[in-house]
């Protein structure tokens, strides 16, 4: 039997896996969602999410995505490695990705294709075409070159592609030296880790939406000061120590996760 089926729990808690049905939505993931969808929905064009490893940056895409799932007007596209070596590798995925294939497979015959796509479909078909785009760190200057040239596209009311691109904070670094790209973004916004209530709040909303009662008393308050003084708030480093609480519990009968069980899988982790 797995541990959650003996805690009463129908599904796993605190899986680390981007779904979007357990995402948390603290003030800050709140806010940048709704900002996005906003964004997106008057075609503004550029959109830049900042935010360190494990604040939930690729939850947050999949939340986005599932947004505008019953709306056929929108067409979704998603890079989640965009480490490509050169300008002619990222056009043809891109091409791939969208269902372009040009007569002759060259990078400016790919460029004209995707313009010619991008107009027949948000300007002939007046669809919203999105592209998402994760790990956006790894993007070098030579492909951001080649999206600042997509976002050039444009009628005079909108742009033809909106653009959503979430990465580590050292991607503002690497935009900040290409003017002409920082010019173009219409929404930048940093995630921000969640405070100790937002913790305590997320792991209620996880072990509600895994399909336990409110309140739970699974976690004492004093562990979940515990968890949020090792973890400072980061949302996958939570749900990794909180997996590993309440297989604890199971395995050692406990009624509950305190403070003692964390500190103790706190100090496990310090010696390996």
């Amino acid at each position: 039997m797995s541990y959650f089926n003996s805690l009463g729990l129908q599904k796993e808690p605190f899986s680390t896996s981007p779904d979007p049905e357990f995402l948390y939505r603290s003030s800050s993931h709140d806010t940048v969602l709704k900002r996005l969808e906003i964004a997106i929905r008057l075609r503004r064009g550029l959109s830049v999410i900042f935010g360190d490893v494990g604040t939930g940056k690729t939850t947050l895409l999949r939340a986005l995505l599932q947004a505008f799932k019953e709306e056929n007007d929108f067409i979704f596209h998603m890079v989640l490695d965009p480490n490509y070596k050169s300008e002619f590798q990222f056009l043809s995925g891109l091409g791939k990705m969208f269902g372009i294939t040009p007569e002759f497979k060259s990078t400016l015959d790919f460029k004209e294709s995707l313009e010619k796509y991008l107009y027949q479909k948000g300007v002939d078909e007046n669809k919203t075409i999105v592209l998402l785009i994760d790990e956006g760190q790894k993007i070098s200057l030579e492909n951001l070159e080649v999206l600042r040239t997509l976002l050039n596209y444009e009628t005079n009311e909108y742009k033809l592609l909106q653009l959503v691109i979430m990465g580590q904070i050292e991607l503002l670094g690497r935009i900040q030296r290409m003017r002409n790209f920082m010019d173009r973004i219409a929404l930048k916004y940093t995630i921000n880790p969640l405070d100790q209530h937002e913790t305590k709040e997320m792991i209620e909303f996880r072990l509600e939406q895994a399909g336990l009662g409110k309140p739970s008393n699974l976690f004492t308050d004093k562990a979940i000061s515990s968890i949020y003084e090792h973890t400072q708030g980061y949302p996958r480093k939570i749900a990794m120590l909180c997996h590993d609480c309440l297989e604890t519990i199971v395995m050692k009968e406990l009624g509950a996760v305190d403070a003692e069980v964390v500190k103790s899988l706190i100090a496990q982790e310090k010696k390996t």
